[in-house]
């Protein structure tokens, strides 16, 4: 059995450092880096890129909501079009640091509020997913395991890639807890591994079915970030379980 495991990083503002890029990268085989919508600037992009190629991770695309004083977090609503294109904008400031560093774009997983809205929001999710297709039908979209954004990606035709969170509380429909909610972040850095080779085993229940988990998120912003992703990684190993890219 095979997963792959993601971090959301490239997060940080000039001088302003959030989580511990350097000391997770080299733990995971996959880096979503934000775009500079809900957090990142193009130094932080520049920086990112270099760190993950350095590790051999491969790079997604991490757009968000124009957001930054919510940290993209905050629903907003926009026409299908504002959507589309700023989607397209975001993956395209990312392709060009990657372009210049000379490694290749991977995928796109959608940040905070915008990946949690396209999720059950049809038209959201096709806008999304459009954007992708329009850069390049060769770019896998990210999305929760079993959602709208999911089918609608693979109804235009693009790859997808399902995906859970051990770091992260599930209702019992198969969505993730509210923030706001208690529960919603698992803090103990056991569970949160416990949690990781549950959902590579055995996926989740949504809609009904059974659905594979083909990747795994870790927050890079969260606390306990890169002792997250060593506890994972270590406990998928000591399953079985290989920890590759997609």
């Amino acid at each position: 059995m095979k997963i792959d495991l993601n971090c959301d990083l490239g997060e940080s503002f000039g001088r302003y450092t959030l989580g511990d890029d350097a000391a997770i990268m080299p733990l995971i085989t996959s880096a979503n880096i934000a775009c500079g919508f809900h957090a990142g600037d193009s130094l932080t992009m520049q920086a990112t890129v270099r760190l993950a190629k350095q590790y051999s991770v491969a790079i997604g695309a991490h757009p968000g909501w124009p957001d930054l004083q919510g940290f993209g977090r905050r629903e907003m609503s926009l026409s299908a079009e504002e959507t589309e294109a700023l989607v397209l904008y975001q993956i395209g400031a990312l392709a060009a640091f990657a372009r210049a560093e000379g490694v290749e774009l991977r995928h796109v997983k959608p940040h905070g509020a915008l990946y949690n809205q396209s999720a059950r929001d049809r038209r959201l999710a096709e806008a999304v997913a459009r954007a992708v297709k329009r850069f390049s039908q060769d770019l896998v979209l990210v999305g929760l395991a079993g959602s709208g954004s999911v089918e609608a990606a693979r109804e235009l035709g693009l790859r997808v890639s399902n995906e859970g969170f051990p770091d992260r509380g599930y209702t019992s429909e198969g969505t993730l807890i509210p923030r706001s909610q208690p529960g919603a972040i698992l803090s103990s850095v056991t569970d949160v591994a416990v949690h990781a080779v549950d959902l590579a085993t055995n996926g989740i229940q949504f809609g009904g079915q059974r659905i594979r988990v083909d990747t795994l998120c870790l927050h890079g912003d969260n606390v306990h970030a890169a002792e997250n992703a060593r506890k994972v990684s270590e406990a998928l190993q000591n399953a079985g379980i290989e920890v590759t890219a997609k």
